[in-house]
């Protein structure tokens, strides 16, 4: 199975089991990570706001057009900044390290 790699905002490194077909936000809920994802994973928010290791953000993907505009509305947004519940686990993104930004 998959690894991933969650860095949380303490700087605490974690490394859970990443099931194929499942998004960021689902694996960080599996492992009581503190990722919010108020809207459950449709797209209305950005509490699921993760910022993506600079060596794996070219291996996702460009991020589509509405989740760009939920990521405007996200605090401390970065380069590499994603929604959890647009990036799907698959075999290519074993090892995939995610941090979580500090809250506002």
């Amino acid at each position: 199975m998959p690894k991933m790699t969650f860095i949380e905002r303490d700087g605490t490194r974690r490394d859970v089991d990443a099931p194929v077909g499942l998004s960021v936000l689902e694996i960080a809920h599996k492992h009581d990570i503190d990722l919010e994802g108020a809207c459950e994973g449709s797209l209305a928010c950005a509490t699921c706001h993760v910022v993506v290791d600079p060596d794996w953000a070219a291996k996702l993907g460009t991020p589509t057009d509405d989740e760009e505009d939920m990521l405007d509305l996200a605090f401390g947004l970065e380069k590499t900044s994603r929604l959890g519940c647009q990036i799907v686990m698959t075999d290519a993104l074993d090892g995939l390290t995610v941090r979580l930004p500090k809250a506002g």
